[in-house]
């Protein structure tokens, strides 16, 4: 599982229900506690304090260190204690959720889309507009997208730390020896079903030529909604976009390549993963995030190459999705967690996390140097994607109809269900689900 596992269908169910359910006895105002709406000084350089800071990247550890680090050099007697929680199977948000039932969050954790409404509206994340106002945070730093994610009923919660978006990789030995052709730009959908149909006939039973994550939309059919003219919910979070025409379309995409044995079934890619299938040399192409892009040279070098997504009826959009640094409404270290995150919303953070080449700093200017990380990559496709990318789709209450979409499309992607007719009903308990927010 990628280091967004837990943004899978599979991850979600359950999990941010549960947290719901815990936080809605917490709910109160969204302008009590925590507010910290008064003019921001940072502390004196001399504060003494020791503060908790959650993470579920292992691979992002390290760089998480070195940027401790140097915002020890400003404040040399603050700890930082970095909490480890892997996201496979939801164990960081089970976790998240049962620290905040007991008030007693991480003083700063890292947060996701689908969650920032559920926290920040039940009083467990504390604003920064204070830091804003102050000079300390720039929204002007950060893409719009990413700062409007984190921006709840008018008030900033999060300093974006980094974003992704999605791309078509590609084995280029696999596409050689299947005659097919390498991916470019220039690709439609039709290329991607030509080739991908090339690459399963040549090597037969247990090959394919492409697919993508079925367990959740945001590297396979989010995509293809919007390159088909849809969405999947409205820019006021008020209603679902599934029962659209654009949006059927790039949901039948699926289920089409499915069935005309270019992708895995249904069944196969939620027993293995597509980027398993990719890693493994049984999958000549997959649509995946660019978080994949350091894992996937590992395992094939020079093979290994990568291009914008194809373009579908109405675009090649991509969906973009970042993280956030949030601190806790309860901190018991309030002064110095505000001087951390703000130090984490800088410039040096910024370029740390692109030399590790792991992530996309979200930090502007930042970003070139993770584009220029593995040589032979083009990587700037990602942050061109940026400039035009839909905001990764949320609600106040994300994982209900996450979970919706989690027991009825894979029918329809199996060819059990007949596409139009899943995503009608779909829409119709989304909509019903939304009406309650």
């Amino acid at each position: 599982m990628d280091r967004r596992s837990f943004l899978s269908l599979a991850a979600l169910s359950g999990v941010g229900l549960g947290l719901g359910a815990t936080l809605v006895g917490c709910s109160s105002d969204s302008s009590g506690s925590g507010s910290q709406a008064s003019a921001y000084t940072p502390p004196a350089k001399s504060l003494k304090a020791t503060i908790s800071y959650a993470i579920w990247d292992v691979n992002q550890q390290p760089a998480m260190e070195k940027i401790i680090k140097g915002f020890n050099k400003i404040y040399p007697n603050v700890t930082v204690n970095i909490q480890l929680t892997p996201s496979a199977g939801g164990a960081y948000w089970t976790k998240m959720k049962t620290l905040a039932s007991g008030k007693n969050l991480p003083d700063v954790l890292w947060m996701n889309g689908p969650n920032i409404q559920l926290f920040a509206l039940n009083n467990q994340l504390m604003p920064i507009d204070s830091l804003v106002s102050a000079g300390q945070i720039k929204k002007s730093n950060y893409p719009s997208a990413l700062v409007n994610l984190y921006t709840v009923d008018g008030r900033l919660y999060g300093t974006p730390k980094d974003f992704d978006t999605v791309g078509l990789y590609y084995n280029k030995d696999m596409l050689g020896q299947a005659g097919a052709a390498v991916p470019t730009s220039s690709w439609t959908w039709d290329d991607l079903k030509t080739n991908g149909k090339k690459v399963s006939d040549h090597f037969g039973k247990g090959v394919f030529g492409f697919a993508g994550d079925l367990t959740g939309g945001q590297t396979s059919w989010y995509n293809t909604m919007l390159q088909g003219g849809g969405y999947i919910i409205s820019s006021n979070h008020k209603k679902s976009g599934y029962d659209l025409p654009g949006s059927i379309k790039g949901l039948q995409f699926w289920a089409d390549i499915i069935a005309a044995g270019i992708s895995p079934s249904m069944q196969q890619l939620t027993t293995t993963l597509a980027n398993d299938w990719f890693t493994s040399g049984k999958l000549a192409m997959v649509m995946d995030g660019d978080w994949e892009t350091a894992p996937y040279h590992q395992a094939f070098g020079d093979k290994l190459g990568v291009v914008q997504l194809p373009k579908g009826p109405k675009s090649n959009q991509s969906v973009i999705h970042g993280l956030g640094n949030v601190i806790s409404a309860t901190t018991k270290e309030p002064e110095a967690a505000l001087a951390f995150v703000s130090y984490l919303g800088g410039k040096p953070p910024a370029l740390l996390q692109a030399d590790a080449g792991v992530v996309i700093p979200a930090f502007n200017g930042s970003q070139t140097v993770w584009a220029n990380s593995i040589e032979g990559l083009d990587l700037q496709l990602f942050l061109d994607e940026a400039k035009v990318a839909s905001p990764y789709p949320i609600s106040k209450n994300t994982s209900a109809w996450n979970q919706m979409e989690s027991d009825i499309l894979p029918a329809a992607f199996a060819g059990q269900t007949p596409v139009a007719t899943a995503a009608k009903k779909l829409a119709e308990q989304m909509n019903a689900e939304l009406a309650k927010d």
